[in-house]
């Protein structure tokens, strides 16, 4: 966001901070449960800590993108972007298999994801979404209440990032999430994917997430310990010594 527009952004009162009480408490550490609900014609969950399940659905594609994706799985890249440390963006990054951390402020819920040490900002001031949205690994993200749901609509994605594992997203994706509370302790994030350039019909998936209140997000440097290479031809490979030992002794 641009200096200008941050200046007219008036400072919280105390009304906008006792506002928050009344808001339900998504504040804390979060992680993806085992066992999450089915997905409805949505691609696969990630797979994370603690045995996390992967769904089966997948999306229903243009005939131009299942090309795509059956030469992609025909023959798959020995490298990728996220092996040189680069984050997967939206949707992906929030299938990711570690804890995220949600904070509410006014006007505002950030989400602090540990893998890749990512973060999202979700504006809930009442901002219009932007005509011609900065392309992010995140998007820009508006989001407003509906009772005890926070609805959230993100556009403008890093042409470096994908809709699913070999699939790339059109120009046009929005995506759409409902955050809730289903008990103190979980929230369920359904997120719906809408891409008429890549998608036949638009696909909605469900993940289920637990809060561990004693949890804190850890430090995440993916380049502390990244040994993947590329070599002059293009061929993927990797350092196996020990980050501290150059030599490997």
């Amino acid at each position: 966001m641009s200096a200008s527009v941050a200046a007219q952004r008036p400072a919280p009162t105390a009304a906008d901070w006792s506002n928050l009480a009344k808001l339900p408490d998504f504040n804390g550490v979060w992680e993806l449960s085992f066992g999450a609900p089915p997905q409805r014609g949505g691609p696969p969950a990630a797979p994370g800590r603690g045995g996390r399940g992967r769904g089966t659905a997948a999306p229903s594609l243009t005939p131009e993108y299942a090309a795509k994706k059956r030469a992609f799985d025909a023959n798959p890249p020995e490298d990728s972007e996220a092996a040189n440390c680069l984050p997967p963006g939206m949707p992906g990054i929030m299938g990711q298999p570690y804890p995220m951390e949600f904070l509410l402020t006014p006007g505002q819920v950030t989400i602090v994801i540990e893998a890749y040490t990512q973060v999202r900002h979700i504006y809930t001031d009442g901002r219009a979404l932007p005509q011609d949205p900065d392309l992010t690994f995140q998007g820009t993200s508006v989001g407003r209440w509906e009772g005890d749901t926070l609805v959230v609509d993100t556009v403008g994605f890093s042409p470096l990032t994908q809709l699913d594992r070999g699939v790339p997203h059109g120009d046009k994706m929005r995506i759409r999430e409902r955050f809730r509370l289903t008990d103190p302790d979980t929230m369920s994030i359904e997120t719906t994917v809408v891409d008429p350039d890549v998608l036949a019909a638009p696909f909605t998936s469900t993940r289920t997430l637990k809060r561990h209140r004693n949890w804190t997000i850890a430090e995440y440097v993916c380049q502390e310990n990244n040994r993947n290479s590329v070599d002059a031809s293009g061929k993927a490979g990797i350092n196996l010594a020990k980050p501290e030992s150059p030599s490997g002794r």
